[in-house]
């Protein structure tokens, strides 16, 4: 299977290459160049499979044979092993027909980790196999960088570096990161909004001479390989509320789109969804979008969600690519005026396609406050801001109340503990591998949002 860059310029890759690469040279983003879609009886069959075994099975459909089969099996063995459920991604019921899918089990408490435990070990036996070494970087609202770490860190092959909008990411979030001691390791605070720290990475990207002197690849949802492992999450739950037989609804906590995404490619593969729910904090522009047809960049707001505090949603040019019908030129031309305006207006007909694709809606700091309270008195169930957005969007958006919705539980609570505490008057306590996160020693530096300083912190490490 090649790889296809959103932008049409750069050159095809395998999957290997995609891993390694991350962002396109081009600046666009890889997809295949075509899906294998799996029959009614393929996923039927998926009923009684494990999580580890169901991964191997949805995940193969976009592997080329330079990876065996039994070395994927071991990786994704391996990939969720430190995950603290039996289940791995246990559903757990909230409402009448509204499920939550608890996708924080893992090392870092976050869905994160679903992708990142796979990401690390698999570009760790890539790597071994060339005889290479990267450096890693990677943007975060918070849960990114951390889940990032733990995956990578230690690991002979990469150094990496994550950097974080400063003040702008939970207690929890930013001690996770912080804390790793690991010599590979590196935190950057930047004074800037998330989005910043994001157009940082893009411009290392793009910065060819910079990018090939140090082997740069990337973690974020922009590589390839995390949206395919999100993917097993959405077959898997639905499996469990009855597919292929029943068709369900998911609603989904968004900023980056990368997770929702997701969600789209498991329905392009054959999987029966009938809404996929835009759950957005009030940084808004994917329900605005939906709403107008204009995809207009405005100011960040902070909010209790902090992880959904963007402005420009990166994997959304993936979906963009889908809606024009694969045309790199037309992409390239939008995301060009994009950065020059800070807007896009989509055709008539892209519209119409990301309408009938998708639902969404806004959701205020109020009534994330008030659907945690209500969660908790009802039925004592603790959510995250995040997962909250994503009930309270569900309940608003959802078009058949009587069908499932699978609410993406995106992190546990005790990440965002005084957002918690301030909704239900309890506060979240951390698991007992994290007791003593907050006695951990910190290690960070701070810079501002500025390329060269970044360029230059990278080459005085790396």
């Amino acid at each position: 299977m090649n790889y296809i860059s959103t932008r049409g310029t750069a050159p095809n890759l395998s999957f290997e290459e995609v891993v390694l690469a991350g962002l396109a040279s081009d600046g666009g983003l890889y997809v295949p160049e075509h899906f294998q879609e799996f029959s009614m009886a393929e996923i039927d069959a998926m009923q009684s499979m494990s999580y580890p075994e169901l991964a191997f099975t949805v995940i193969s459909r976009f592997i080329d044979t330079s990876i065996k089969p039994d070395v994927l099996k071991d990786i994704i063995i391996e990939a969720y092993k430190p995950f603290r459920h039996t289940a791995i991604a246990p559903l757990k019921q909230v409402e009448a027909h509204s499920f939550i899918l608890e996708l924080f089990h893992g090392p870092t408490l976050a869905f994160k980790d679903f992708a990142m435990q796979f990401l690390g070990r698999l570009m760790d036996h890539i790597l071994d196999k060339r005889s290479r070494k990267v450096v890693i970087v990677g943007a975060t609202s918070g849960d990114t960088g951390s889940a990032a770490i733990a995956a990578f860190q230690g690991r002979k092959n990469a150094d990496i570096y994550i950097l974080h909008p400063k003040g702008r990411v939970s207690d929890v979030q930013r001690r996770q990161m912080t804390s790793a001691a690991e010599q590979n390791v590196h935190n950057i605070a930047i004074d800037g909004t998330f989005d910043d720290c994001q157009d940082i990475v893009k411009g290392l990207f793009s910065d060819q001479e910079f990018r090939s002197k140090h082997h740069l690849t990337a973690v974020n949802s922009i590589n390839w390989a995390r949206i395919v492992a999100q993917t097993v999450y959405y077959f898997y739950s639905a499996l469990a509320l009855g597919a292929p037989a029943k068709n369900v609804s998911f609603s989904v906590p968004t900023g980056n789109f990368g997770d929702i995404y997701a969600g789209h490619i498991a329905r392009r593969l054959g999987l029966g969804i009938d809404q996929l729910i835009i759950a957005s904090n009030s940084n808004d522009i994917l329900p605005r979008c939906l709403l107008t047809g204009t995809y207009t960049m405005e100011e960040v707001v902070p909010t209790l969600s902090p992880s959904m505090d963007i402005q420009i949603s990166s994997n959304f040019e993936r979906l963009l690519f889908d809606l024009y019908d694969c045309d790199g030129v037309a992409i390239t031309n939008m995301m060009t005026k994009f950065r020059a305006e800070k807007k896009l207006t989509l055709s008539p007909l892209a519209w119409n396609r990301f309408k009938a694709e998708f639902s969404g809606c806004s959701i205020s700091d109020e009534d994330t406050k008030r659907t945690i309270a209500t969660t908790f008195n009802t039925t004592g169930e603790l959510l995250d801001p995040h997962t909250a957005v994503g009930l309270a969007a569900g309940q608003r958006c959802r078009r058949k109340t009587s069908a499932p919705l699978i609410v993406l539980g995106t992190a546990h609570p005790a990440k965002f503990p005084a957002a918690v505490r301030a909704a239900a008057g309890i506060m979240p306590e951390l698991p007992p591998h994290m007791k003593d996160l907050f006695t951990r020693k910190e290690r960070c530096d701070e810079l501002p949002a500025d390329l060269e300083k970044v360029k230059e912190f990278i080459n005085a490490r790396s």
